[in-house]
């Protein structure tokens, strides 16, 4: 016989109102009743019906988790965070990978609503945010991740991009260099752009300005270690490479020593991310941290916060942008410009 909530009330001494009211944590239910209802639905084992809940108007206790490519070291690790801060209170996420596509991103977003989520969290591939104006209107919160949505998102979690240039630059000036190239992509991406803002403010200081910067519209080890080996070839008075990326990072590192060359004696490369590889690669990779799984975590808890204030009709507040300092990791692959 299928458990109803009936004879969870029977069981529990209580209305169906009631046992209602705790399923779908709506209304007051004192902890003494909420307990013996709990208690019911252990001992009958009752699972209530996704589907019920939503035609109700329960909480679905979904998030949507919107990705450029979760292929992508950095997306992979942030994934990954998020769900298991979510997950450890209560919420599934459902993890769409755009592969940095709008079609991709608008059809996405009308599967999420069809899931009725709770809230999304969303790293976008584009500035524009025009169509995520109907999740919006659908009073859904959103926070933003790595970048701002502006307009759209109620947060922004990311972390400081530009500082994070601002450090590639000054560690690689110290050093005595002064032709520096740049490698990175995809060129569209905001984080990109803010890190390209802080290394040439930086170099700025010295009055000095990037030798070339090399920019991939796909961010990939392959399209970036093509990108290091023709700026190696056409250009020999270079002595540091900058990586946007530790990928990016880690495509010149084997550009450099393909072309029978040393890192650092005769090129210093930096990076920006912090992945486990950079520790693993040889030499193994200076680079700046950014705090991915805090990132992650902070978004979600936001994200949990915002949600809660909306369901119990809490008072709205204006959005922020929350910037997480970064470091650099001084490593291998730098070292003073070559005589």
């Amino acid at each position: 016989m299928t458990t109803s909530i009936r004879h969870i009330a029977k069981l529990a001494g209580t209305s169906v109102s009631s046992v209602s009211r705790v399923l779908n944590n709506s209304g007051y239910a004192s902890p003494e009743l909420r307990e013996r209802v709990e208690a019911a639905i252990r001992t009958l084992n009752y699972t209530p019906s996704k589907g019920a809940r939503m035609l109700r108007g329960a909480p679905s206790r979904m998030i949507g988790l919107m990705l450029p490519s979760i292929e992508v070291p950095f997306f992979g690790i942030l994934a990954h965070a998020i769900e298991q801060e979510l997950f450890q209170h209560g919420y599934q996420t459902l993890i769409c990978s755009t592969a940095e596509n709008m079609d991709h991103e608008v059809r996405y977003i009308s599967m999420l609503l069809a899931q009725r989520v709770d809230g999304v969290i969303v790293a976008s591939a584009f500035g524009s945010t025009e169509h995520f104006g109907v999740l919006r209107d659908a009073h859904i919160p959103i926070i933003a991740i790595d970048r701002e949505l502006s307009g759209i998102a109620d947060d922004a979690v990311m972390a400081d991009h530009e500082e994070g240039g601002r450090l590639m630059a000054r560690h690689l000036i110290d050093l005595g260099h002064r032709a520096i190239a740049i490698v990175g992509a995809p060129a569209h991406s905001q984080p990109i752009q803010l890190r390209l803002q802080g290394i040439t403010a930086e170099m700025a200081k010295d009055a000095i300005a990037p030798a070339i910067v090399a920019m991939a519209e796909e961010h990939s080890f392959a399209e970036t270690y093509r990108l290091a080996r023709e700026l190696l070839a056409s250009r020999p008075d270079i002595t540091a490479i900058i990586g946007t990326t530790d990928v990016s990072a880690i495509a010149a590192i084997h550009a450099i020593q393909d072309r029978g060359f040393s890192v650092p004696n005769d090129y210093s490369v930096v990076g920006f991310d912090d992945l486990p590889e950079a520790a693993y690669v040889f030499p193994r990779l200076t680079t700046v941290a950014q705090p991915i799984r805090d990132v992650g975590q902070q978004a979600a808890r936001l994200l949990e916060a915002l949600i809660e204030a909306h369901q119990t009709g809490g008072e709205s507040r204006q959005g922020a942008i929350v910037k997480v300092p970064v470091t650099l990791i001084e490593r291998d692959s730098t070292g003073p410009v070559r005589r």
